[in-house]
């Protein structure tokens, strides 16, 4: 699988992304069906994912938030199963994020169909959080201001640009792979930043977090 296809994978919901995939591979569709193809893609899926570590900066970030109060939900692509197989082993993380304010692919606020890149599942995040954001059909202006207020942490460029549908601001994460494929590109993000301790919060009218180590751009630890 290359980066380009990987890149249109990223951040989709499992059906989404298992059509994506076997879109550019015909040989393989002419054996396999779609659901087929996920079947056997959860199994080793369910293996792979317990051994994923978490990016440079998360839990220290997740916890200084959690620790200065500041309200966090998570909003995934994933189905409620493959966010359990990616997360279990990471209880010093997850187990920060109320279970109200864990929405999933297949969480019941989100419609069928309006995964990342619709704005549907930031929105959901929101409200569990008990903002006021209005839906993706409806807004009003302070429902807007309400939605400008929001930060939404992504690495995938459908989440990138689900968060700017949802009227926030996204800071992208993205892996150098991903990133090469058009470094010009932001797809409306914020800040593009190379790991999420070089993220301020600071410039965010955010208070130190305490154990989180922010790195200007350019500095190494």
């Amino acid at each position: 699988m290359t980066w380009e296809i990987k890149a249109g994978v990223m951040g989709k919901t499992s059906r989404m992304a298992a059509e994506y995939i076997l879109s550019h591979f015909p040989k393989v569709q002419e054996d396999m069906t779609v659901d087929e193809y996920m079947q056997e893609g959860d199994q080793k899926r369910e293996e792979l994912f317990r051994k994923v570590e978490p990016m440079r900066g998360a839990a220290a970030l997740v916890k200084g938030l959690y620790d200065a109060g500041i309200p966090i939900a998570l909003a995934t692509g994933s189905t409620y199963e493959n966010f359990q197989y990616k997360t279990t082993h990471l209880p010093h993380i997850f187990s920060l994020f109320p279970p109200s304010c864990i929405l999933t692919g297949d969480s019941p606020e989100v419609k069928p169909g309006r995964g990342k890149p619709q704005p549907d599942v930031f929105l959901a995040a929101a409200h569990s959080l008990g903002r006021d954001v209005g839906t993706a059909f409806e807004c009003s202006e302070a429902q807007r201001v309400e939605r400008s207020k929001g930060i939404v942490f992504e690495d995938a460029r459908p989440g990138v640009m689900a968060g700017v549908a949802a009227g926030m601001n996204v800071i992208w994460v993205p892996d150098p792979e991903l990133l090469a494929l058009d470094p010009s590109a932001n797809f409306g993000a914020k800040q593009v930043l190379a790991h999420l301790e070089e993220w301020n919060p600071k410039e965010w009218g955010l208070p130190p977090l305490e154990g989180f180590n922010h790195c200007p751009p350019g500095t190494d630890l």
